[in-house]
């Protein structure tokens, strides 16, 4: 019996998923706010019905009341937060909270069906981060001196990487942590804020140069740290930011020619680099050694087919090193399958579009950059994480935001979203100011047809 609710399970599953994901590129499309609060409340619905779903059919697998004790918390959770930012924010953007949701609830169900210590550690500190998410939105709005803060946040992405360099834990070849803590995640957030404030004040060819030697600091950093992979993050997010702010294609071409020399230098410079290069290039001629996670990845992958093999009828957990954290999107594949990973894949581009949108629309330049550079790190992150995870790029180590396991990449992620939230709600003060701004000079129009010279009387003696 179990099995034909297994089965059944996966086809529910991913048919929510779809009508979902669906919905999320509806709001692009449609502007009419009751249609649209239609469609978001729809959304939340069929978020609590894949949840029960899908904790349903792991408890019936494992028979563990802790699972049930986990839903129940993932659902107040879920609840709580739709309920406050609809309370607090009248104005934000409710399609980027519901998606943040549903990814954190493919997390929690993947988490809990390989490793419930893990899925109660990661739950915890979501919900620690969520109150702070809370709270951020009204910072930003409030603290308008965030601009001139440029070097402060130079200064103390710097001085964390440093410190990670020296003191750091070894993790896999890298320094990435420091007491259980990545610096790196949330130098990512100080880095995009130094750009953004650096080049709201000028794009001349010094400024450039000026940024290129700090951004250039925070990757050696990384480098000399062996975290790769962040560095990356660090240097796409840096070349978007200097393309946007200046418009010269120049230095978009000059970035990518010194990204490319650098990757081939690292290529000669790290061995480990040279490892996964092999590892991609022919991971079966390396399967004893570097090539193992790769080709089990794969297996995983091709095994779960387009509709996955059902939650807790895959072999990930014993198979697949580090399987919560880099290979999350293989365990993902194999048990709901390639559609709903397909699913997934677009709702993290639906937020990227809705972050890119956000952007064009905020008329405050230093506010237009931070959308865009966070937005660009977060989607440049899902591309390494999934890329490694398919062998379409050498892997990198960088998990999958808000679903891997990684309290500093989840913490990090959540404060992203809030910054972003915050500057949707701030555009939507800017178009409320322009709007009250017509309606007084509508006003003053109507009031005085011939414009303000008409309330000046005129002296007949001097018609002119």
């Amino acid at each position: 019996m179990i099995n034909v609710i297994v089965e059944l399970s996966k086809y529910l599953i991913l048919i929510l998923m779809i009508l979902y994901t669906l919905q999320c590129f509806n709001m692009f499309r449609i502007k009419d706010g009751d249609k649209r609060r239609h469609l978001l409340a729809k959304q939340v619905m069929l978020l609590f019905f894949l949840d029960l779903v899908a904790f349903t059919v792991i408890y019936l697998n494992t028979m563990n009341f802790r699972v049930v004790e986990y839903y129940l918390a993932i659902t107040v959770y879920i609840a709580t937060l739709q309920i406050l930012y609809r309370l607090i924010y009248k104005t934000a953007s409710l399609l980027l909270v519901n998606n943040m949701c549903m990814l954190l609830s493919v997390g929690f169900i993947i988490l809990c069906r390989l490793d419930m210590e893990k899925a109660v550690r990661q739950f915890v500190i979501v919900a620690a981060g969520s109150v702070i998410g809370l709270i951020l939105p009204v910072l930003i709005r409030k603290m308008k001196f965030l601009r001139k803060l440029t070097w402060f946040y130079a200064g103390i992405g710097i001085c964390l990487l440093a410190v990670v360099l020296v003191l750091g834990v070894t993790t896999y070849g890298a320094r990435l942590s420091i007491f259980g803590v990545q610096p790196s995640e949330i130098v990512k957030i100080t880095f995009v804020f130094f750009m953004a404030a650096f080049f709201q004040r000028g794009t001349s060819f010094r400024d450039v140069v000026i940024a290129t030697v700090v951004a250039g600091a925070h990757v050696l950093i990384l480098v000399l740290s062996r975290d790769l992979g962040s560095a990356l993050v660090f240097f796409v997010a840096y070349l978007v930011m200097v393309y946007v702010a200046t418009r010269n294609p120049g230095y978009l071409a000059l970035g990518l020619a010194g990204g490319s020399l650098a990757s081939v230098a690292a290529y000669f410079l790290f061995g480990h680099v040279r490892q996964r290069v092999v590892a991609w290039r022919d991971p079966m001629s390396v399967y004893d050694q570097e090539g193992y996670q790769i080709v089990q990845s794969l297996f995983a992958i091709g095994t779960g087919g387009w509709f996955g093999m059902g939650l807790c009828q895959g072999a990930s957990k014993g198979v697949l090193p580090v399987v919560e954290e880099d290979f999350v999107f293989a365990a993902i594949c194999e048990e709901l399958g390639i559609l709903f990973a397909i699913c997934l894949i677009l709702v993290c581009m639906s937020f990227f579009l809705m972050v890119v949108n956000i952007s064009l629309q905020i008329k405050n330049n230093f506010y237009k950059l931070i959308a865009l550079g966070l937005g660009t790190e977060y989607a440049f992150q899902v591309f390494l994480t999934i890329g490694g995870a398919t062998k379409f790029i050498p892997m990198t180590g960088i998990t999958l935001p808000l679903v891997s396991y990684g309290g500093s990449s989840a913490m990090s992620t959540i404060i992203m979203l809030a910054i972003i939230q915050g500057l949707y709600i701030l555009r939507e003060d800017e178009d409320e100011e322009i709007e009250e701004r017509r309606q007084k000079r509508q006003a003053q129009a109507e009031r005085f047809p011939g414009g303000r010279d008409a309330r000046v009387p005129r002296n007949p003696r001097y018609p002119g």
